[in-house]
């Protein structure tokens, strides 16, 4: 009974999986020869998953401004300030990265072990054993364990990454402090191939140039995403059932 109902859960799990494979490859084949389609523009805070910058600040700094002047304490020029200061303001990331990194790292290890017991008295039936294997059996030497063990890894890592882009980001959020948290995200079709480009993080006003653009490494906690949607991209990835195999097979 309990063998019964494992294999009808069994046949639930494999044809909920069978299904929910069908439709992504009915939804793949219906889309043959059609581009990608391009997210809508949409606000972040409200999309899923979205959640508000919360960190330690310190107690916000009040800005003056005398009285029959023109300028203020938080005036960076005397004319108007064109750089992004408020919530949905638009500031332009510049993100330049040319990271190289090499690791090459090799490990052995061996060991070697040896166990020998013999039992002259087995509770009696030592004279069982003799009865039945005369010859085949010694009383002092019944048991005998050898191990040897040995390991040997060898690992090269060699990665070259270039990014170089100019990218508008928006203003999502402004800290008790003042810093400002952007969000950016930019998409390129071009013969059937999107190229997504994605960028979140926390910056300074300060750090702003009077351009209104700001470079990549001055955001703090940044989330740089560059990928692609498309045949070529699906192309270069493993099939399905490849990466199945290469998570479940333990050898």
């Amino acid at each position: 009974m309990i063998q019964h109902r494992k294999m009808i859960k069994f046949g639930l799990v494999a044809l909920t999986c069978s299904a929910l494979s069908a439709c992504g490859t009915a939804d793949r084949i219906a889309k043959i020869g059609q581009a990608p389609e391009m997210a809508p523009i949409e606000n972040a805070t409200t999309q899923h998953g979205y959640q508000p910058v919360s960190l330690p600040m310190p107690a916000p700094q009040k800005f003056t401004q005398q009285k029959n002047s023109l300028w203020a304490s938080d005036r960076q020029t005397f004319f108007k300030d064109q750089r992004a200061s408020d919530i949905g303001d638009i500031i332009t990331v510049i993100i330049d990265i040319n990271d190289t990194a090499e690791l090459d790292n090799e490990s052995s290890r061996s060991r070697t072990s040896n166990e020998n017991a013999d039992l002259p008295s087995l509770l009696g039936y030592e004279l069982a054993l003799d009865r039945i294997l005369p010859q085949g059996v010694d009383n002092t030497d019944l048991i005998d364990f050898d191990s040897i063990s040995k390991h040997t890894g060898t690992g090269t890592v060699e990665r070259e990454e270039k990014v170089e882009m100019r990218m508008a980001a928006l203003v999502t959020q402004i800290l008790p402090n003042g810093n400002m948290v952007v969000n950016g995200r930019q998409e390129v079709l071009v013969n059937f191939e999107k190229r997504i480009f994605q960028i979140d993080g926390v910056i300074r006003p300060e750090d702003i140039t009077v351009e209104n653009t700001i470079s990549y490494d001055k955001i703090a906690e940044a989330r740089i995403i560059y990928g692609g949607e498309g045949q070529i991209t699906d192309m270069q990835q493993p099939r399905y059932g490849q990466q199945l195999y290469d998570i479940v097979f333990p050898f």
